[in-house]
């Protein structure tokens, strides 16, 4: 693969993000469903106001069983009470719980889509220095740990906040020393949650990080697994994968060691704070005649103070998960995109069965080409120089053109630069010096959508999409009609094949074309790329890992397929560029040779010797 090669861990994510300023993000994507939240909150209220009085009414019960003034008439209309006041927390609850699920999976559709979206702008270099499976993992593990906080978590947030405060104003109501005494408990049962807290969201992130590097393996392997049977690679690949998963093993004690402590410390402190309100209350009714309805009810206001904290602390997993979820999340969101089209950039039509320039009002620079306005596809590179990374030049002070209608091929070791040309014309990347130009206009004063609709691509890594045959051709020009499908498949030499299949072209393909043999699929490619009418193609490797029959079908496909177009062709067997314009002989990024076939062989310099078999390629 071009490019720098992919970069491990988090480098991908530089330094860990602000959790505030990660939590206020998510907060705005909560902005558009106000109302609803609104009446959840009104819900929330009510649920804990009702569990709060429900409690309370227990009260003036037991107080008058003591007293002796209980009748049947007065337990059945403190019941009859009570059961309306929890029916109504019930409703609420169920209210709140449904209103909850729609806001989150609003918000949860709406991340996936900015995601994706977010995908289809990054630059080719994003995706060639990140793992697919740690990408993929954006869209699964991380988004989904924040649908389950977005569910119920920030509800029992809320239900809790409320519970602790209402709780303790009916404990200070109740009695005013009994809950002095949960008062100097609070401070410490906070600070232990609070301690307990700053270790596990630590331990979540890396957890999350972790996660992501294993997908990623997981995919690559599962990807080149014919490659690790070929070669014998299933202990090395284990010992990987066990490295991988033995990190995420580490990661995963602290973080759930951490998560699931909270709950028995708190537990353990409200069994301590319970303790003490009863010793005391019992003290206080015996000495200044606290009723026993109140310390009832108190002693049960001192679970349920408890109860709610112990429920937040409890939720600090999830919460701490998906915070580090939503971090991966925006890291890729507020990765770089590709840069905006030059201002008045210029654009292709077609017109009367032909393409030509669309120069916008008011670019003076390009405004001849109103005069002449016919696209002719000449491509020119002018001194150019290209790196992937800086201080490491691949491109060395380039210089070619390709005339309307040409082929011109490119030849050389591996590394020699070949496929970065063919990169540089389509703006998967932008080059560091010198000028690329297409009928005399530089490719950054082009949009990009319309530079690369007038390139077409066959590349040596065959792609089929999920679908018919048919769906795949017509990938290269979604409003072709099936007619023009057929005539690109029968121009790529495909026609024959296609109709041998079972259901021809409506048959439907398996996982990137895995049906098919590798000729095939690659016929596929030329036929998307023939029906997509580009002027310009760049054929990569198109040939090199077919065998020699099918190679020379494939060939009479390119051949119809490169009538009437410039070409850029990179070839490892030189057998297939015997008949270009123009041959470039690239070593270290520089052009050491250039001619047609006859001229280079009378040369008799690196391509004479990789013709004649004196030398191979590296």
């Amino acid at each position: 693969m071009p490019g720098p090669g992919r970069y491990r861990g988090l480098r991908a994510f530089g330094k860990p993000k602000d959790t505030k300023k990660t939590v206020r993000r998510l907060a705005s994507y909560l902005k558009a469903d106000t109302g609803k939240l609104a009446i959840v909150f009104v819900c929330v209220i009510v649920s804990a106001v009702s569990a709060l009085a429900g409690s309370y009414m227990l009260r003036p019960v037991i107080n008058g069983i003591a007293d002796g003034r209980g009748s049947i008439a007065f337990l059945t209309r403190s019941v009859a009470v009570m059961g309306l006041i929890y029916l109504s927390g019930i409703a609420a609850q169920y209210l709140q719980a449904r209103i909850m699920v729609s806001v989150g999976q609003r918000v949860l559709q709406t991340l996936r889509d900015e995601l994706f979206l977010k995908t289809q702008r990054l630059s080719v270099r994003y995706f060639d220095s990140h793992y697919n499976g740690d990408i993929m993992s954006r869209f699964t593990n991380d988004v989904d740990t924040l649908g389950e906080m977005l569910n119920s978590t920030l509800v029992q947030i809320i239900s809790g906040a409320i519970s602790i405060v209402g709780t303790f104003s009916l404990m200070l109501y109740t009695n005013f020393w009994l809950a002095m005494v949960t008062f100097v408990m609070l401070p410490l049962m906070l600070k232990a949650a609070r301690g307990v807290a700053k270790k596990s969201r630590s331990y979540y992130r890396e957890q999350q990080r972790a996660l992501g590097e294993l997908n990623g393996y997981i995919e690559e392997i599962v990807t080149g697994q014919k490659v690790v049977k070929v070669f014998c690679h299933e202990d090395i690949a284990m010992e990987e994968f066990e490295r991988h998963n033995g990190e995420l093993k580490s990661k995963q004690l602290g973080a759930q060691f951490f998560g699931n402590i909270m709950g028995p410390v708190m537990g353990n402190l409200s069994q301590i704070n319970y303790t003490l309100t009863a010793v005391v209350g019992g003290i206080l009714c015996i000495l200044r005649g606290f009723d026993i309805g109140g310390l009832t009810v108190f002693v049960n206001y001192s679970r349920q103070f408890s109860r709610p904290i112990n429920e937040l602390s409890m939720q600090m997993n999830i919460i701490f998960s998906a915070l580090a979820g939503a971090e991966r999340v925006f890291a890729v969101m507020d990765e770089e995109e590709e840069a905006d089209d030059a201002p008045l950039a210029l654009s292709v039509r077609e017109q009367d069965g032909r393409n030509v320039w669309e120069v916008p009002e008011g670019n003076v620079k390009y405004a001849f080409k109103k005069e002449n306005p016919d696209f002719h596809a000449e491509i020119v590179l002018q001194d150019v120089s290209f790196g992937y990374v800086p201080g490491k030049t691949i491109l060395k002070h380039i210089t070619l053109y390709a005339k309307p209608g040409q082929k011109i091929a490119f030849v050389g070791s591996t590394g020699a630069g070949k496929t970065t040309v063919t990169n540089l014309i389509n703006r998967f990347y932008d080059i560091d010096s010198g000028s690329i130009t297409i009928d005399g206009v530089d490719i950054m004063d082009i949009k990009r959508d319309a530079l690369r609709r007038n390139v077409a691509m066959v590349l040596q890594d065959t792609h089929l999409f999920a679908g018919t045959v048919m769906d795949n051709i017509r990938y290269g020009r979604l409003d072709a009609s099936d007619e023009e499908v057929i005539h690109a498949a029968k121009m790529a030499s495909a026609h024959s094949f296609i109709m041998r299949l079972e259901h021809g072209y409506d048959t439907v393909l398996e996982e990137d074309g895995a049906n098919l043999s590798q000729g095939q699929r690659q016929l596929l490619n030329i036929a998307r790329a023939a029906i997509s009418k580009a002027p310009i193609l760049i054929l990569d490797e198109a040939t090199s890992s077919v065998d020699t029959r099918t190679e020379k079908q494939i060939e009479r496909g390119m051949d119809r397929l490169m009538a009437e177009r410039t070409t850029l062709v990179i070839a490892h067997r030189l057998s297939t560029v015997r008949n270009a314009n123009a041959i470039m002989v690239l070593e270290n990024g520089e052009i050491i040779e250039r001619g047609d076939h006859e001229a280079l062989l009378a040369q008799k310099g690196r391509y004479y010797e990789l013709y004649t078999g004196l030398s191979e390629l590296e």
